[in-house]
């Protein structure tokens, strides 16, 4: 399996290669030389199987030239060692939960994943690898979480000062050992403009081996194809046209998605749920592609005015507008029409969610508007917990702590401030 550049610019490599370099030399996402759909078989008898035999199923296609069987079912037992439950809300609705593991945030299968194969990577060489990585949110607490630890792998957390959540800036913060934060004076695209920025820097790359854990990285991405395929396998028996929405900022999460689908899942449109920060709904409508600033929001995962992995998404469909339209729908929403729904779904279901799996929610009850026989499922992404203030605020309920977070509480926050990318330069450069 080779993976190549979608700048087209630089030459095809390894799945290891493509995890090592994160990006490519000529600025481009990689993507996998080829998606080769599983058997009729595997769709047909998935009730039989176990998630980690799924998960096996899927991605061994992509990682087999370096990844043996053995080790891969070792990373997998590491990786899924907790549940991915599908509630039904409503008639025809149900919600996926992804907020189950360790940092109770849907990153965790990805950020996990990529940190036991550059571990398993950086075992083959002895020099080490620093993961510069940026964070809207949730990205930081779970790569963290993830490669704490990691022999021969370090890594540096970029996130915009004031944009995430207490709970996630304490989860990126707090662990020390090989994990480092940069706190930024900026947005999140700040953030992310820097990070690529690095990787393109001469100097540095002579200097370091760098590498991205952002959804950039084909290692954090292909794994969230798992939970779309676990929700399919939970409600296969259901016998409807089934409907993803997805929350959506960088567009990694959904583009999984549609490789589950290339895979042979018999799923037939998604929906892209976005807050204010519109720039794809926007291109679904006027075919142009137009990124801006991103806007603060109470869904701050969210909030990115350029997605990176749009692109992939475009290259699924051989950047064919209709074709991409015949699968992909979508809408956004402001923080009103987001609290509303938070306290609507509390009401009628009794159910607390956080405000990114509202505006899924929102999402699929406007698609579903015209699309009433479908059976939808919207993705809870992260525990309402971790957006504590707004959830309680909206809610007027008190929220209980899992132990998961109790345990970063009452750590004390240490960050790196920084203002600009010569300055991010010049920490990597002194302590290499």
């Amino acid at each position: 399996m080779n993976f190549y550049s979608l700048n087209e610019k630089a030459p095809k490599v390894s799945f290891k290669d493509a995890v090592v370099k994160g990006i490519a030399p000529d600025r481009g996402l990689y993507f996998p030389g080829k998606i080769t759909s599983l058997p009729i078989g595997f769709f047909e008898g998935i009730e039989s199987l176990s998630n980690h035999e799924i998960a096996f199923k899927a991605i061994h296609q992509f990682v087999r030239e370096d990844i043996s069987e053995n080790v891969l079912n070792i990373i997998l037992n590491d990786v899924l060692d907790f549940d991915f439950p599908v509630n039904e809300l409503e008639d025809n609705i149900a919600v996926l939960e992804l907020f189950h593991g360790p940092t109770m945030a849907f990153k965790d299968v990805g950020a996990r994943f990529m940190a036991r194969c550059l571990g398993h990577f950086s075992k083959e060489k002895a020099n080490e690898v620093t993961v510069l990585v940026a964070t809207s949110g949730d990205t930081g607490g779970a790569v963290a979480n993830g490669f704490l630890g990691v022999e021969g792998v370090n890594v540096v957390i970029l996130y915009p000062s004031g944009k995430v959540s207490d709970i996630q800036e304490r989860q990126l913060t707090t662990l020390g050992q090989n994990i480092v934060a940069l706190e930024v004076d900026g947005t999140f695209d700040d953030c992310q403009k820097m990070v690529k920025t690095a990787f393109l820097d001469t100097e540095l790359l002579k200097n370091m081996q760098l590498t991205s854990a952002n959804s950039i990285n084909v290692a954090r991405w292909l794994p969230q194809m798992f939970y779309f395929l676990f929700a399919y396998k939970q409600l296969k028996s259901k016998n409807k046209e089934i409907v993803f929405s997805v929350p959506s900022g960088n567009f990694g999460n959904i583009c999984a998605g549609m490789v589950a689908q290339k895979l042979g899942m018999p799923v037939n449109h998604f929906v892209a749920s976005t807050n204010v920060n519109d720039t794809v709904p926007q291109f679904m409508e006027s075919r142009k592609y137009e990124p801006k600033p991103s806007t603060a929001t109470i869904s701050n995962a969210m909030d990115v005015g350029d997605p990176s992995n749009f692109i992939r998404i475009r290259h699924l469909y051989k950047d064919n507008f209709d074709m991409l339209k015949q699968n992909l729908s979508s809408y956004s929403f402001t923080d009103a029409e987001t609290k509303e729904a938070m306290l609507k779904i509390y009401m009628e279901n009794r159910y607390v969610t956080d405000p990114h799996g509202a505006v899924g929610y929102l999402g699929l009850k406007r698609f579903r508007e015209n699309h009433p026989n479908t059976y939808g499922i919207f993705l809870e992404t992260a525990h309402p917990v971790k957006f504590l203030d707004v959830v309680e605020e909206t809610l007027g309920k008190s929220l209980e702590i899992p132990s998961q977070i109790q345990k970063v509480m009452d750590k004390k926050k240490k960050s790196i401030k920084i203002s600009t990318y010569q300055e991010v330069k010049d920490y990597l450069l002194d302590r290499r």
